[in-house]
């Protein structure tokens, strides 16, 4: 047809295939899709037609579908039998007819559509490139720029593609600042508007740590130290609870370095966050004593079918067992996934002897 050179449009189409990995036929069927719209919209909406390039001359051919019929009462969609035998004498009622058009104008309508439809073919083909190289990335630590700060939501220029970090995954004592770099831990990738990839980012995320302990800690990199748990108020305190199957390796030692200066590393990443490292247990009141310092703990009494444990603290232990608004009692039950009571000693007493007069007066 004329306005389409035929050769030209099969080598662009062999090209992208071989640079880009979108199929020809594939960009051949969505242009003739395309052929079928456009041409309802410039000549007759109501006829059923049928556009056919041809996948190796690039020839197009537009072709009007109508029914064999005894009698023509919608001529755009039937043809008469006596007609329809002009063409084709084994041509019988029910069958269908293609009939080619000539539309005026048609060829150049049909290269602006073929150019139309193969950059619409591209861009998709880019974005899912995109897609699939940051979907593959999930779970990673990535670095990016801040492009807008004033929305609540965090945009991030991460090069190929564009990140959002919702307030939710934002550290609420971090401020952000057009231009700043920023670090944070790919959660999922998107298509948003149009089908254009974006990638949620996080840097309140308990994953977020263990990347870092990860990157910054070759142990745990390795596998030699296992990171077993992770809770965290975000921009102020985190418990980290590592283990190690070997016996000679002091897990939490490791993590923290000679004169502190591993964790340090990840603090600084964090802005100053306090991170406590603790050491991992099978046996719950060993594993919930650790969770729970820098307060020490004088007895437990657990409860594994309710996973429950009682814990007593001297009285000048209490508040920092609790921590501030009740912070580090709340990591702990978060990191160990118990429910944790702590008393002072004073309290445990007077709740036993509440429970005796109680007794005695039964």
């Amino acid at each position: 047809m004329k306005g389409i050179d035929n050769k030209e449009l099969i080598i662009a189409l062999e090209e992208l295939e071989k640079e880009k990995g979108i199929k020809k036929e594939y960009i051949i069927e969505a242009i003739e899709t395309a052929l079928v719209t456009a041409y309802k919209r410039n000549f007759d909406a109501s006829e059923n037609v049928k556009v056919e390039i041809d996948k190796t001359t690039g020839e197009t051919h537009i072709y009007s579908v109508k029914e064999v019929v005894e009698a023509v009462e919608e001529p755009n969609l039937q043809i008469s039998l006596n007609e329809a035998k002009e063409i084709s004498k084994k041509l019988n009622i029910g069958d269908t007819v293609e009939i080619e058009l000539t539309p005026k104008n048609f060829g150049r309508i049909a290269a602006q559509t073929a150019k139309q439809v193969i950059i619409q073919k591209l861009r998709e083909a880019e974005r899912n490139i995109v897609y699939t190289e940051f979907n593959d990335r999930k779970g990673e630590i990535i670095s990016g720029i801040v492009q807008k700060a004033d929305t609540g939501i965090l945009i991030i220029d991460l090069g190929k593609l564009e990140g959002l970090m919702p307030i939710k995954e934002q550290i609420p004592t971090e401020k952000y600042k057009v231009n700043d770099k920023i670090k944070g831990y790919v959660l999922d990738v998107v298509r948003g508007n149009k089908g254009i990839p974006q990638a949620i980012i996080s840097r309140a995320s308990g994953e977020f740590v263990k990347k870092l302990f990860e990157f910054e800690i070759p142990e745990i990199y390795e596998g030699v130290i296992q990171i077993k748990s992770v809770a965290r108020d975000p921009g102020s305190r985190c418990k980290v609870a590592v283990y190690s199957e070997n016996p000679n390796i002091d897990p939490v030692g490791s993590c923290v370095g000679q004169r502190g200066v591993r964790i340090q590393n990840i603090i600084n990443e964090l802005n100053g966050e306090k991170i406590d490292v603790i050491e991992w247990n099978e046996e719950p009141s060993t594993y919930i004593a650790s969770a729970l310092l820098p307060a020490q703990v004088m007895a437990i009494d657990v409860k594994p079918e309710e996973k429950f444990a009682q814990v007593i603290v001297q009285d000048d232990q209490l508040s920092l067992a609790i921590g501030k608004a009740g912070q580090n009692a709340r990591l702990a039950a978060k990191l160990t996934n118990w429910k944790i009571d702590i008393k002072s000693e004073t309290q445990f007493r007077e709740m036993i002897q509440n429970q005796n007069n109680s007794n005695i007066e039964e």
